[in-house]
């Protein structure tokens, strides 16, 4: 069965059963019919993925992966802020006049900065790191950039991402501040699963374990009888998981070069309404 699907049940369960809820608390999400998005919440989890075992992505419902990996490279290997460089839409209720999402995401990482080695956005030093400096312990990412906050249609949610080089294997830390666990957990844990494939198989490596620390981690309170669903079924076989070969540039990777065979997942009958 899904090792992803066994940390996510147990994760809920700690959420719905231990959780903290905010219901008399003034807070900034709502629903459309601006009702107040309350949700119930732990402090400081942490998941671990072992990838050498599976890719870690769920069979209690289905995760979009395609979309989720189309997400993961207009913000990584695009660097864009611009909606119309996105596939999907699930950056739409956050787009600007202008057509942008501000300077969030993408647009962060692709600011260039100095080094003795010269200049570097922060992908390509990550890149650059991995193949000529991969005992360093300073290989990092960080989209939290306070300067630029004010200008962001949203902050950033999954803000920073370390890696370590253990051997031949490439290791990763996703720091994210706040977690909704039914819309966006699995598509996180897959987004930066792939991640570290992409960059471990371009810099010679293995892909090792994926460690996710979330510090807010919530269900909201529409989302609940949905989660306790889910919790009632029973996890599939994970899937195999493959990535092309032969691709040894990080910016030749495509839509099309994960390969995801024998995928099954149970029904998922419930709409999903999303606070904004």
């Amino acid at each position: 069965m899904s090792k992803a699907d066994i940390l996510y049940m147990e994760t809920c369960r700690q959420i719905l059963e231990h959780g903290y809820s905010d219901e008399n608390q003034q807070v900034r999400p709502h629903w459309e019919d601006g009702t107040p998005a309350h949700t119930i919440k732990k402090f400081g989890v942490v998941n671990r993925y072992n990838l050498q075992e599976e890719f870690p992505i769920m069979t209690l419902r289905r995760t979009y992966w395609k979309s989720a990996l189309d997400e993961l490279l207009w913000i990584w290997q695009k660097k864009s802020n611009r909606i119309a460089d996105l596939g999907s839409h699930v950056w739409d209720e956050w787009a600007r006049p202008d057509g942008t999402i501000g300077k969030a995401y993408g647009y962060q990482l692709g600011i260039k900065h100095r080094y003795p080695e010269g200049e570097f956005d922060q992908v390509d030093r990550v890149l650059f790191d991995l193949k000529h400096n991969p005992a360093s312990r300073r290989i990092l990412t960080n989209l939290y950039n306070f300067q630029d906050l004010h200008d962001m249609s949203l902050y950033p949610c999954a803000y920073s991402m370390t890696f370590n080089v253990t051997g031949d294997t490439l290791n990763g830390i996703l720091n994210q501040r706040s977690q909704d666990m039914l819309t966006a957990n699995n598509w996180n844990v897959c987004q930066y699963a792939m991640l570290l494939m992409m960059f471990a198989q371009v810099s010679g490596l293995k892909a090792g374990e994926l460690v996710h620390v979330i510090a807010d981690c919530h269900i909201y309170d529409r989302h609940i009888p949905a989660v306790k669903a889910m919790l009632e079924k029973e996890p599939l076989p994970a899937p195999k998981v493959t990535l092309d070969p032969g691709i040894t540039d990080f910016y030749a990777f495509t839509k099309d070069s994960f390969q995801v065979e024998n995928y099954v997942y149970h029904d998922f009958p419930f709409d999903i309404p999303m606070a904004i």
